[in-house]
């Protein structure tokens, strides 16, 4: 072109008596623009001394007006007042008296002859349902004693036990016996029983022992998922952000008062973190609920959201748009809005939900920023490859790993390996009888390149996050109620522990899911994002009735934190001092040597034969520590000789 793009206003191209509209997310892909508008300064909304200071970012409006109102409350008629900002290079900025802390705000934005009313994407507080921002002070929300609340330590990935729970799931059966059932304060309650007298929520978090658990979202989700004037009217897991610097309402004993919903998560952190319980927050930076409705786009159409050269929006999520995140304003938000997270509310840790749609560049940035801020900070993802319009070798995946080697990465190996296929409800796993002793194997060495025949994505045994079960798909209960059907009650059971030994028993990073130490069900569904309580809350009377399996994986989490052998966190190490066995089909065996080690010898093995097997061992005095029926740190009985006979579905551990 002749002269430069004026990216205020639109270009288009006629051809004959055809004309079409020139995207400009290529161009706003370059180092030119980013020379150009890249702005690293305060954005957002920011309380100082004597006034109340707003900036929002966006080069291609042609005018953002400031809107503030008394009410968080869109339903409530109210004549707004407005200010007009004032734009340089890219960055609209405006102030205001400080007599106008506690309002709420908004922006009017004009870009291409349209007017939008979008929320400040910066925005660190909302009102209800999240469609105004809130002027408030920060420190106004701290709990007492909030300045000594402190990260939980975290020597290395693999020393952690991650929990998954979610806020609503764990309270909102009326067997919890919680009274603020539902809501981030129903976490934290203390001494809560069911009527038969098991722990519930918080109290069976500290007697199970896990380190950290990992929430599934409680950023602000969009109001067109969860209503947060009532919040049991419709359910959902939140995987559909809407603000993502302020927390969601509906778990909140009053979601229409700003800085209440943020006092009580900071309390509940803050009482997760006095039992020594790291808090992992569940983010998701990869997908927005509706990116024609966000205010991302609104605020700047075409830059936040990734297509291709001809403007088609990349679809990966599945949720019907991809976020930009190489575009470098787009990096920036993530960052900053990560950093702000573990900053403000002191978190310890993130998932990042289909990781694999970030690039690498990206996440490696993010970790560096945390660590300055947190060096015991653990971040780890869905690494799966999507089909997003991102090159290859810069996708966040499991192959390239060794591209982002602080980050781990969920490992669909051994969770296939063990359960079955994911995708295929009839295929059995390992632990239902299915000879996969070979992906079970790299599973055990965290799917590191250990020798010739078992090489994994991995270049570190932290980057490799062990499960069998989470919030997606059936719970691990349902899926063997549905491969094993043909087995009995009894059998199944087995099957469970089973399961949860070779997970608590591999070296990498162990995640459970919420209620699979007592065999949670969904009633076979397989995907309850949406559904009612009735399906996705935590019924506790499971716990009674399955109250040897919850033992026996509470068994598995104290052996495992009291034995550094299950926790080696160098690849050098695994290698050194793991070892397999021979053994007959359907049984993994391997023998750990490792020197710091208080048990010098250690011998686990898996059985999912339905008979029992023999394994030969090295001859002398052993101790069992677990087998089908118990699991713990103590000598159960020893055996002796130079072979031991497992049990039919079961594992064993054996030391000396």
């Amino acid at each position: 072109m002749s002269e430069p793009v004026d990216i205020k206003r639109k270009t288009y191209i006629s051809i004959k008596d055809k004309c079409f509209e020139v995207p400009y997310s290529n161009l706003f892909k370059t180092e030119e623009f980013n020379e150009k508008y890249y702005y690293d300064g305060f954005l957002g909304c920011r309380i100082l001394d004597d006034k109340i200071e707003f900036r929002v970012w966006s080069p291609v409006a042609t005018s953002i007006d400031l809107v503030l109102y008394k009410n968080g409350d869109p339903s409530l008629q109210e004549e707004p007042i407005i200010f007009n900002m004032k734009e340089k290079n890219g960055v609209f900025s405006g102030e205001v008296d400080l007599k106008y802390k506690g309002y709420f705000y908004t922006y009017k934005v004009q870009i291409y002859d349209k007017i939008e009313e979008v929320v400040d994407p910066y925005a660190k507080a909302v009102g209800i349902n999240g469609l105004r921002a809130a002027i408030i002070d920060l420190e106004e929300t701290n709990p007492y004693n909030w300045q000594k609340d402190k990260y939980v330590k975290l020597e290395n990935y693999v020393d952690a036990v991650i929990y998954e729970i979610s806020i609503r799931d764990i309270s909102s059966n009326e067997n919890s016996n919680i009274k603020k059932r539902g809501k981030f304060l129903g976490l934290v309650e203390e001494g809560t029983f069911s009527k038969k007298g098991v722990t519930t929520g918080l109290e069976h978090i500290k007697e199970l022992g896990v380190s950290h658990v990992q929430i599934l979202p409680f950023y602000d989700f969009h109001f067109e998922s969860v209503d947060e004037r009532d919040q049991f009217k419709r359910y959902n897991w939140g995987y559909d952000p809407q603000n993502y610097n302020a927390p969601e309402g509906s778990f909140s004993l009053n979601p229409y008062e700003p800085k209440e919903r943020i006092r009580e998560l900071k309390t509940m952190i803050q009482k997760l973190h006095q039992n020594n319980i790291g808090v992992i927050m569940d983010v998701v930076y990869n997908h927005v609920y509706d990116y024609k409705k966000s205010n991302f786009e609104k605020i700047f159409p075409g830059y936040y959201f990734r297509c291709d050269k001809f403007g088609n929006i990349s679809n990966g999520s599945g949720c019907g748009n991809d976020v930009a995140s190489e575009n470098k304003m787009v990096r920036r938000f993530i960052k900053d809005s990560v950093i702000f997270w573990a900053k403000e509310y002191h978190i310890d840790g993130f998932r990042f939900d289909l990781l694999g749609l970030l690039d690498v560049d990206t996440i490696n940035e993010i970790y560096d920023g945390l660590k300055k801020i947190n060096p015991n900070a653990i971040i780890y993802g869905e690494g799966w490859d999507l089909n997003t319009y991102l090159e290859h070798d810069k996708k966040a995946i499991q192959m390239n790993a060794y591209k982002t080697p602080n980050i781990g990465y969920f490992n669909d190996i051994i969770r296939d390996a063990i359960r079955g296929h994911t995708f295929e409800a009839e295929k059995k796993g390992f632990a239902g009888g299915e000879s996969r002793e070979h992906d079970i194997k790299r599973g055990v060495v965290a799917a590191i390149n250990y020798d010739e025949s078992l090489k994994g994505p991995f270049i570190s045994p932290d980057q490799s996050i062990n499960y069998a079960s989470c919030h997606d798909n059936h719970t691990l209960w349902d899926k063997i109620s549905i491969t094993n059907k043909e087995d009995s009650v009894e059998e199944r059971v087995r099957i469970q522990k089973l399961s949860q030994a070779i997970v608590l028993t591999s070296q990498g990073v162990p995640f459970i899911h919420l209620g699979c130490d007592f065999c949670r069900t969904k009633q076979g569904h397989e995907n309850s994002y949406n559904l009612p309580d009735i399906i996705n809350s935590v019924d506790w009377d499971r716990k009674y009735e399955f109250r040897d399996v919850f033992e026996y994986v509470k068994g598995l989490i104290k052996l495992r934190k009291e034995h550094p052998a299950f926790r080696l966190n160098s690849c050098e190490d695994i290698k050194k001092y793991l070892k397999f066995l021979d053994c007959p089909s359907r049984t993994v065996a391997f023998k750990i040597d490792y020197p710091r080690d208080a048990w010098k010898e250690i011998i686990v093995i898996y059985n999912s034969n339905k008979s029992a097997v023999d394994i030969k061992i090295p001859n002398g005095v052993w101790n069992v520590a677990v087998d089908g029926r118990l699991a713990g740190v103590d000598a159960l009985y020893k055996i002796y000789g130079d072979k031991v006979k497992v049990a039919p579905i079961s594992a064993m551990v054996l030391f000396r």
